[in-house]
C-alpha cells in the first residue's frame, strides 16, 4: 500500500541479479528507499522473456511478458537495475503485441512507466544524495542496451559524482560491446571470446582497479575475462557503488582472493 506522497515503485530485479549478485537488488532498494520511494518487490516475477526472444521464440516470449505485464502492471513506477531487461519490457513488449489490441495497450502503458535505475533517479527524481565512499581509479562501461536503446549514458556517471575518494580515468572504446549480448556469447563464443579480450585490454590499459557499469550480463562477463587473465581488477554494478554496499566480495572475486587482499 502506498504511504502519503512517497513515489511508488516497483522494483523488477532481473533473473540474473537474483541467481547470481542479490546484493545489485538490495542495492537498488538501498537507494529508491533513500531517494523518497516507496518500494515493492512484486512476488512471482521471473525472466522478462529476453532469451526466448532473442532466439525468435516469440510464442514463449509472449507467455513470459504477459506474466510480467500482469505481475506489474498495477504499480505507478516499475524500476530495472539493468538496461537489457528495461529494454526488454520498454521496447520489446509493445512488439512482442502489437497485433494483439488489448495486450498491446498494456503493454506500451508498462513501457511508458518503466525505467532503468540510475535513469529513474537522475531523470525522475532527481536524485542527489548519494553519501557514499569509495577509495579507487574507476572507468565505466556502457552497455548496448541501455546505452543504444534507452539512452542511459552520462545518468550513471552524473550520480558518481557525488561518491567521495573515487576518480573517474577514461576507457577507451567504453561504447564498444563486451561480447555478452545475452545469448551471443553462447551462439558465437570464439567472437565473443575476442571481443571482451579486447574490452579487457582497454580496461587494463586505462589504469583504472575497478570497472564500473549498469547491466550484470555485461559485468559477469568482464570480470569472468578478467580473472581468468589474473587481472587484480574490482568489478561492481554501479548500484553498489552509490549504494555503498562495497564491503563484500566484488563481482567474479573468489573468496580466497578477496582475503588475500
Amino acid at each position: 500500500m502506498r504511504t502519503g506522497n512517497r513515489p511508488e515503485v516497483a522494483l523488477f530485479v532481473t533473473c540474473l541479479v537474483d541467481m547470481f549478485r542479490p546484493n545489485v537488488g538490495l542495492a537498488a532498494v538501498q537507494l529508491l528507499a533513500r531517494s523518497g520511494c516507496e518500494v515493492v518487490v512484486p512476488k512471482h516475477q521471473t525472466c522478462c522473456g529476453q532469451p526466448a526472444y532473442n532466439t525468435g521464440d516469440d510464442k514463449v516470449a509472449r507467455r513470459i511478458a504477459g506474466q510480467t505485464i500482469e505481475i506489474l502492471e498495477n504499480y505507478a513506477h516499475i524500476v530495472v537495475p539493468s538496461g537489457s531487461c528495461a529494454g526488454m519490457l520498454k521496447e520489446h513488449y509493445p512488439k512482442l503485441f502489437a497485433s494483439e489490441p488489448d495486450w498491446s495497450g498494456r503493454a506500451k502503458a508498462l513501457a511508458a512507466k518503466t525505467y532503468e535505475l540510475t535513469d529513474f533517479l537522475v531523470n525522475v527524481l532527481g536524485f542527489d544524495n548519494v553519501r557514499a565512499h569509495y577509495d579507487g581509479r574507476v572507468c565505466y562501461h556502457d552497455s548496448c542496451a541501455g546505452l543504444r536503446e534507452l539512452g542511459i549514458k552520462e545518468q550513471p556517471r552524473t550520480l558518481l559524482k557525488g561518491v567521495d575518494g573515487m576518480s573517474s580515468v577514461p576507457l577507451r572504446d567504453e561504447e564498444v560491446c563486451c561480447g555478452f549480448g545475452g545469448l551471443f556469447c553462447i551462439k558465437y563464443p570464439e567472437v565473443s571470446g575476442e571481443m571482451v579480450g579486447r574490452k579487457v585490454k582497454n580496461i587494463v590499459a586505462s589504469g583504472a582497479d575497478t570497472l564500473l557499469a549498469g547491466d550484470l550480463g555485461c559485468l559477469l562477463n568482464i570480470a569472468g575475462k578478467l580473472t581468468r587473465e589474473g587481472c587484480n581488477i574490482r568489478v561492481w554494478h554501479v548500484a553498489e557503488v552509490l549504494a555503498g554496499m562495497t564491503s563484500g566480495r566484488a563481482i567474479g572475486e573468489s573468496e580466497k582472493r578477496s582475503a588475500g587482499n
